[in-house]
Parts: structure tokens; sequence; C-alpha cells
């Protein structure tokens, strides 16, 4: 497979070199990823690679997943790695473990054409990674469940066409009483809020969701009823592993920019990759992002076999994603003043990695999953 999978990963290069790479600091400024471009990645077959081809995947190998939101990163691209990562490798997966067939058949083609987009509704103003503490309500009146409340942080929020939301069916049951849903954005009452400023991945688009008195029919329920928490558990692991997938491109992307510019600029008469605090700073960010690809590939390996557990994604998430952290600041440092400037590239890199310890769980929440693992409550 590795001789499929290095063809492949060319052809994800070029892709996104001709049609990403002369149009990304303008969808930057927009703060949005047109959806022209994700019909054609659909069309070039780079979304829900590893879904079925009776749902309109290729049916390709989990690593062929990677391999895409990877090299996005690599390249600087890490807004539309991010997007892709919410479309492909979290929404549509919950769709495919958990739907019904009528759900798969309905979602799944469109997702992987690039015809709808794909966006996961849990974070809460008031409750942020404290998933049990959601507030939003879908409570059944006869055959329909009605919906209210907000969602915020929402990646694709903006663009999406379809959310899987999670909400309360049974308000007084705690974690037991969640329950997932696929909700269409153009049912009357759903209503998206403004496209959110952040300090980096400004071309991912993030937004507020509201839901005043929004009618969902009971197919619309994803998996359980009431076992919405529990979905959401089963699912955490791919989802932190393909961030971690990606802070290793982005890292490896940093570090490759960095080489570029420290053996061509001049600093007292010398390049200053021939200093020896340049010298070893690189060899120590060479160091960090090997020793955390090795355990990314092992985690990678695990989860193709069903084998990867909710403590060692923690892990890995928490690992790469805290080394991707240190490797852009080292970066970044080694461009001197030239790294502050927005139109050096290392400063998107630095900016862009500081969610990385933020969504998909916080550094400090994936200590405490691993902890629990280790020693209890």
């Amino acid at each position: 497979m590795s001789n499929e999978l290095e063809l492949f990963r060319d052809n994800v290069r070029r892709f996104f070199a001709d049609e990403v790479e002369p149009h990304y600091e303008k969808w930057e400024k927009d703060g949005i990823l047109p959806k022209s471009l994700y019909l054609k990645m659909g069309e070039a077959g780079l979304l829900c690679v590893d879904q079925p081809e009776e749902y309109g995947g290729i049916g390709a190998p989990f690593e062929f997943s990677c391999v895409i939101v990877e090299e996005a990163a690599r390249m600087g691209f890490l807004a539309l790695a991010s997007n892709l990562t919410v479309h492909s490798d979290i929404a549509a997966p919950y769709i495919l473990h958990l739907g019904t067939e009528e759900q798969k058949r309905k979602y799944l083609p469109r997702m992987a054409s690039g015809e709808c987009i794909g966006a996961i509704g849990m974070t809460e103003p008031g409750a942020g990674s404290d998933l049990q503490g959601m507030k939003t309500s879908a409570l059944l009146e006869g055959d329909t469940y009605v919906l209210n409340g907000s969602k915020t942080f929402i990646t694709n929020g903006q663009n999406a066409g379809v959310v899987v939301l999670a909400a309360k069916t049974d308000p007084k049951a705690g974690g037991k009483g969640t329950t997932l849903f696929t909700v269409d954005t153009d049912l009357p009452g759903f209503k998206r809020g403004r496209n959110l400023e952040k300090i980096g991945l400004h071309s991912a688009d993030t937004s507020e969701l509201f839901f005043d008195n929004v009618r969902l029919p009971a197919s619309a329920v994803l998996g359980r009823i009431g076992g919405g928490f529990g979905h959401l558990i089963d699912e955490l692991p791919r989802e932190r592993l393909v961030l971690a997938v990606s802070a290793i491109g982005h890292a490896q992307g940093a570090m490759e920019k960095t080489i570029e510019y420290v053996t061509t600029r001049k600093a007292f008469g010398q390049t200053i990759a021939s200093f020896q605090n340049t010298r070893f700073e690189l060899a120590k960010i060479k160091t960090d992002i090997e020793v955390h690809r090795a355990f990314t590939e092992k985690c990678v390996a695990q989860y193709a076999d069903q084998k990867l557990d909710v403590p060692t994604a923690a892990m890995i998430k928490l690992a790469t994603t805290e080394m991707e952290g240190r490797v852009t600041d080292a970066c970044l440092q080694l461009f001197g003043g030239y790294g502050f400037m927005a139109e050096y590239p290392i400063s998107r890199y630095w900016a862009d990695a500081r969610i990385q310890r933020i969504y998909g769980g916080t550094s400090e929440i994936m200590k405490e999953v691993i902890a629990r693992s280790l020693v209890g409550r």
C-alpha cells in the first residue's frame, strides 16, 4: 500500500498547489473557503475517501484520509485542514457509523461530492468542553422533536448543509439524556450567526448557530435516543487522531519554511544556518517532530485495526499539539523580526497552531482523560 499512498500524496500536493495555493491569501482575507472548492475536491476524489463506494467514497484505507489533512497542514493551509477534518473525518463518520440506511443515502454521497458540507454542533456558549452541561434541547411533541438552543465555535458553520447536532432529549437525565440528530440547515427556525473573527485559521468559517422551534422528524435521530454522549465518546478517537496528524504535518511545514529561510538569510556576513544556535534548534525541532510522528503512525495503525482507545487518542492529541506549539514558536524565533510580519508565512503557522491545543478537547481535558485511565476519578 505504501506505493499507492505516495502516489496519492503526490496527487494531493498537486491539487493543493493548483487549486488552493494561488487563492489561499484571498480566502484568508475573506474569512471563508468557497463552496466551489469542496465541489472540486469532491470531483478529484478527495472528500470522505474512506467511505464505502456505495455511499460515494472510494473505499480507501483510513491512511489516505490522513494524507489529505497532513498535506494541507504541511503546506500552511491549516484552516482548510481543519474544515476538511470536520467534514470528512468527523461529521461523515458519525453518519456512516450511526445512521440509518436512509440517512446514509441522503447525506453521504453528497458529502463525498462536496454538494453538502458537514458540521458538528457540540460546543455551547456556557459549556465549552463540558459537553454534559449543554442546554440545547430537542423535546418530543407528538411525532416530532422541537429543537431550541444555540451552539458556538462551529467549524463549517457558514457553509454547512447538514449539522450533526447534540441536544438534550431528557434534560433531567444528565449525560444519558443527550441524543444526536442530523439537522438540515434549510429548515425553518434554523439561523446562522455571524462568521466569528479569530486570531488564526481565518479562512475556516466558524459560526454561532441558533435553533428556534426547529421541528425535526423522528428520522433525524442519529443513533440511539439518549445515547448521544456514548456516541461522542466512541467517535472522539478519530477526531483527536486526525488533529494529531495535522499537527505533525503543520510542524513539518513550519520546519521546511524555516530551513529555507535560514539557509538563504545572512547576518554578520554568514547565513543564519551557519550559527550553532540555529543548527541546534533545528536539530531539536526535527527530533521532536520525528518522535511524535512515530507515535502518530502507531496510533493510525491502531485506529485502522479498530484498536485505538480513548486514553491513547487523548495522549496522541495532547503530545502532538503541544509539540506543534513548541515547533512553530521556535521556528518563528529563527526568523527574528521578520517572523512577526504577516507577509512571512511562518507567522500564520504560529498563529494557526494555537487553536490545536483547544478544540477537539483542550490539553487540560486530555490530561484528565489520561489520568482517569491510570488512577480513576
